[in-house]
Formats: structure tokens, C-alpha cells, sequence
């Protein structure tokens, strides 16, 4: 059993080491965004009765930063791996498919945490946040980090170069986190679009951790939590599967 915790503590020192560049960024890169929308919005758009624009934005723009950072921290580690041949060191050892699966999937979580915390610390000075129901926000943002780190698991594996790693960011990731319901409530959207964000697992991620802070939502939290818990558990056994086939790793 010790190969899971010195996989588990390489992957978390791996970010670490780099966290101006793996944390700090983008929390920096949030806060842009919260003066931007907030300067040029605020009073303008009412999101939820009772809650400002500005307190709308903080927590969507810091679980976007979660997604993006969980599946950028498993999927960038897999794919330098394979095109710098170092794979060969974490496929021979006698891991099991759970153990690697466990490893990248909790270190992106760690990650996915550390990168929301500094949003949240750089944000007190702006407006601190009411946090109505604390357990639901910490399971939105466990499942949330977990699916995009699943999701960058998936990607590693799949991609065969950089160049196709940024195509499944660029056409995938970035659209879905972007159309998840970060800068505006769904329910300001047309029937047909706010149909079509039904079908965005990121959408209840977002909306989910939102009602953590402010009690209220566009979707019921238990079917919110329900529907991205499904979508992680439906890639988890798909990565899973695939890690023990050694699909474009060992084969």
C-alpha cells in the first residue's frame, strides 16, 4: 500500500512546488474578472432577491477557478508523463487501476481547494459572504473539483500530444464553465438556452455551491447534487475501466 500515498504526495508536491504559478494565478485571474463584471454590472443585474451582483459573482468565479484548476492539475501531469516517457515509472510499479485513479483524482481536488480558499481570502476585503448552509457549499465543491478532475484523468489519456489536450480544454472544458451560470442566473436566459444548461453538469456544480452561501438557487440542491454525483460516478467507472485496460498507456 505505500505506492497510492507517495503517488498521491508526488502529485500534490508537484503543484505545490509551482503554486505562484498553480494557485496564485489563478486567483489573481479571478479577482480580474470580479472588478471587470463588477464595475461594469453592478447595479445593474439583480441575480437572486437580496444579494448584490458583486456577492452573486464570488461564489461562481471561485468554483469556475476550482473546475478549471482540477482538470488543468490531472490532466496536464499525465500528458507531460507520456510525452516525456516517465509514464513507464507509474505504470511499473504494482499500482492497482483504483490506487492511480485515487491519486490524480484527490491531488486535483487539493488543488481545486487551495485555488477557491485564496479566492475566498482575496475576496474578504471586497464583501464578506454570508455562508447559509456550509455542507452543502463543501460537498458542491468536492463534487465539482472531482468530476473536472475525472474529466482531466479522461483527457491525459486520451490526448497524445499538447495540442490535443488544449483542443479538449479550449472546445470542452472553457465552453461548459463559461455557460455554467457564473456571471448570471439561468433564469435571465430564453426557455430553449435555459434547457440547454439543464444538460451542463458544470451548471449544478455552480448553482449548487452558490446555494451553500445564499441559501437560494436556480435548481433544488438535492437534485443539483444528485445529477453532478451521477455524472462523476459515470466517468469514474469509465476511467477506471479504461486505466485497467492500460488504454493509451500501457498499450
Amino acid at each position: 500500500m505505500s505506492g497510492f500515498p507517495t503517488l498521491l504526495r508526488k502529485e500534490i508536491a508537484r503543484f505545490w512546488k509551482v503554486s505562484f504559478q498553480t494557485v496564485a494565478a489563478p486567483v489573481v485571474s479571478a479577482l480580474l474578472y470580479l472588478l471587470v463584471f463588477a464595475h461594469a454590472l453592478a447595479g445593474r443585474v439583480q441575480a437572486f432577491p437580496g444579494v448584490s451582483y458583486l456577492e452573486f459573482l464570488i461564489p461562481g468565479l471561485a468554483m469556475m477557478a476550482m473546475l478549471q484548476n482540477a482538470f488543468a492539475n490531472s490532466s496536464s501531469s499525465i500528458i507531460q508523463s507520456k510525452i516525456t516517457g516517465n509514464i513507464v515509472f507509474i505504470l511499473l510499479p504494482p499500482l492497482a487501476p483504483a490506487e492511480l485513479f485515487l491519486a490524480y483524482l484527490l491531488a486535483s481536488i487539493a488543488r481545486a481547494m487551495a485555488v477557491g480558499l485564496g479566492v475566498f481570502a482575496a475576496t474578504l476585503w471586497i464583501v464578506p459572504l454570508p455562508v447559509h448552509h456550509p455542507l452543502w457549499a463543501l460537498a458542491f465543491a468536492v463534487v465539482g473539483s472531482g468530476l473536472l478532475g475525472v474529466l482531466g484523468i479522461l483527457a491525459g489519456i486520451w490526448a497524445e500530444k499538447f495540442d490535443q489536450l488544449a483542443a479538449f480544454q479550449n472546445f470542452l472544458v472553457m465552453p461548459l464553465t463559461f455557460l455554467a451560470g457564473v456571471f448570471y442566473s439561468v433564469q435571465r436566459l430564453p426557455p430553449f438556452w435555459q434547457s440547454v444548461s439543464r444538460f451542463n453538469p458544470f451548471f449544478y456544480a455552480v448553482d449548487g455551491f452558490r446555494y451553500g452561501f445564499f441559501g437560494q438557487s436556480d435548481v433544488q440542491p438535492a437534485a443539483s447534487l444528485a445529477f453532478a454525483t451521477c455524472t462523476f460516478a459515470a466517468l469514474s467507472l469509465l476511467t477506471l475501466h479504461l486505466l485497467a485496460r492500460g488504454w493509451k498507456l500501457r498499450h
